[in-house]
């Protein structure tokens, strides 16, 4: 059975160890605070845990969007350029040329390193209310089938229907949730990523048997007190499914 081990290294940027294989996912590095002008500006409050020259060599970037910079930023992008492997949506891959290849919902994808082989699947997500599509661009989810297990990462995305077929298609270990209700001063009570409710009832949609909450913290956009995680997740039938990591601290699933 192949070893994992996962690092939280801020916001959506986890590092993953998959036996042979390592894995960045939405690489956010730069230093905080800092400011990034837009029709919606960001503004990160705190530093990742880890920065790009702390970070190992990466064989595989899993990037669920290229449009934003809590996903995506300058630091980011150096860590893209010296990956093997970059798997997004189509229109990032457009955008990213270079070793990303773009994956439409359900596409596959096998990748080996050492003796280390797992399937990467395109998973659907919507990152905001239905219509808001051409403001927010296109995002994916990832799942990571592994030997021993299977690992669902969700991008930044809002609960919608689509996100139920992924518990039918796949038995899913690990989960790990965009959560942070993200909100912008002029979209009102428009909702762009899980809240911590929403996050819980996707848990159940997925039968996942741990959620590892992501995307909750260090911008100002992702408004939700972080307290809201436990609360909804401490219903009975989630009992014990909930598992935070430590950032910057590798830690095995």
């Amino acid at each position: 059975m192949t070893t994992v081990t996962a690092t939280h290294v801020g916001t959506a940027t986890v590092l993953l160890r998959i036996g042979d294989l390592t894995v960045l996912t939405d690489p956010a590095l730069d230093p905080g605070p800092a400011d990034y002008p837009a029709a919606r500006p960001l503004r990160r409050l705190t530093g990742p845990a880890l920065t790009a020259d702390d970070l190992p060599p990466i064989h595989l970037v899993l990037l669920s969007h290229d449009q934003h910079h809590d996903n995506l930023d300058a630091s980011g992008r150096r860590v893209l350029a010296q990956a093997a492997t970059v798997l997004t949506t189509p229109e990032a891959a457009g955008r990213l040329g270079g070793s990303a290849v773009g994956l439409a919902p359900w596409e596959s994808r096998r990748i080996t390193v050492g003796t280390t082989t797992v399937t990467v699947t395109a998973t659907p997500a919507r990152h905001g209310p239905a219509g808001t599509e051409q403001a927010t661009g296109a995002v994916t989810g990832f799942v990571i089938e592994h030997d021993g297990g299977t690992l669902y990462l969700s991008g930044d995305t809002v609960r919608h229907e689509e996100l139920a077929e992924i518990g039918e298609r796949f038995t899913i270990d690990t989960a790990f949730l965009h959560l942070g209700d993200a909100h912008f001063p002029s979209t009102g009570d428009r909702r762009f990523s899980l809240s911590a409710a929403e996050g819980a009832e996707l848990a159940r949609t997925l039968r996942a048997r741990t959620v590892v909450p992501v995307h909750y913290e260090s911008w100002e956009h992702l408004a939700e007190d972080p307290a809201r995680i436990a609360e909804a997740f401490a219903a009975p039938d989630l009992a014990g499914r909930l598992r935070r990591l430590t950032p910057g601290v590798p830690t095995r699933l």
